[in-house]
């Protein structure tokens, strides 16, 4: 498909190869040769094994866990490439870490999206790719163009494609109401809304819920899945409310420390996600449906590398 853009470069460090080998598949181009490994003593070391001077490169590499190393992993790649005269470097972040840490909500403390995107203009990047940041005004963090995707329309294929009836669509909180009207318009559901408080991180106490969900099938979105607290707590919530199944939806499914446990246990029918964060296999339950996301990231690399709108993508 691109034989004659020579200068398309495609190159992924370790955080989610697979999906840079499906984007690869997608173009029909081959993944650069880049090697990232470790020193003895765990630094991190960046061979580029091709020459990609004057070359538009696109660098796939979400920071999931673990966090830190693929940030850093990143960093360091958009180094080398700039200092082997790369003509533009674009960070495919399908996962941004650290957006949930985008703005200050006691004294002494950090904002660490936005020390994130500091680091990443000063690595030299000059575009970023993302998909459903946590807090959108991330986007207003760069002083560098960031394309910031959202999985609505292949969350809302799959589920038209399952044939759900009496649907409602779920926000878990107030803040993801835009997101799950959003779905709710693409699939012709209603809206409701679980009404919770947070009293520290990682634990949400389910107060009420506001919408028709007595006899329907509740289907509740979120952009992250963590420790998936709040998920099965508004799962469990919405049953009680009178619901007659639960299906849940998230973008990045970091599912991090008792997730898999609280899942496998909870009311939910099946938990439907996308491959912006790998899961290991020993912890895929079979109730866990992945969705791909390459597509759509193969199709933004394209309008990107031709200049071509994006927007156009989701009109």
């Amino acid at each position: 498909m691109f034989s004659r853009h020579k200068k398309l470069k495609i190159v992924s460090g370790n955080a989610n190869p697979a999906l840079a080998n499906e984007i690869c598949q997608y173009l029909g181009v081959p993944l650069g040769a880049a090697k990232v490994s470790r020193f003895s003593d765990g630094e991190i070391r960046v061979r580029i094994e091709e020459n990609v001077r004057g070359a538009d490169v696109f660098v796939i590499q979400p920071t999931g866990h673990p966090i830190n190393e693929n940030l850093m992993e990143l960093l360091i790649m958009i180094d080398a490439l700039k200092r082997a005269s790369a003509r533009r470097i674009t960070a495919v972040m399908p996962y941004f870490g650290y957006a949930r840490q985008d703005r200050k909500t006691r004294a002494r403390e950090p904002i660490t999206a936005k020390l994130v995107a500091n680091l990443l203009m000063a690595s030299g990047v000059q575009r970023v790719i993302t998909m459903d940041l946590h807090a959108g005004q991330i986007q207003g963090f760069f002083d560098i163009p960031v394309d910031h995707l959202p999985a609505g329309p292949i969350l809302a294929e799959y589920l038209m494609r399952r044939q759900l009836e009496d649907v409602v669509v779920v926000s878990p909180d107030v803040g993801g109401v835009v997101r799950a009207r959003e779905l709710a318009e693409r699939i012709g559901a209603p809206l409701a809304v679980i009404d919770k408080r947070r009293p520290e991180p990682n634990v949400a106490e389910i107060i009420h819920v506001i919408g028709p969900v007595q006899g329907k099938t509740a289907v509740i979105l979120d952009d992250i899945i963590d420790t998936a607290g709040t998920i099965t707590e508004g799962s469990q919530a919405l049953v009680d409310f009178g619901a007659k199944a639960v299906y849940v939806c998230c973008t990045h499914p970091i599912l991090s420390g008792p997730a898999i446990d609280r899942l496998k246990n909870s009311v939910v029918e099946e938990v439907i996600v996308t491959n912006t964060i790998p899961i290991p296999p020993e912890r895929l339950l079979p109730k866990i449906k992945v969705l791909s996301v390459a597509p759509l990231l193969g199709e933004t690399i394209i309008r990107v590398h031709e200049d071509l709108s994006v927007s156009k993508l989701f009109d």
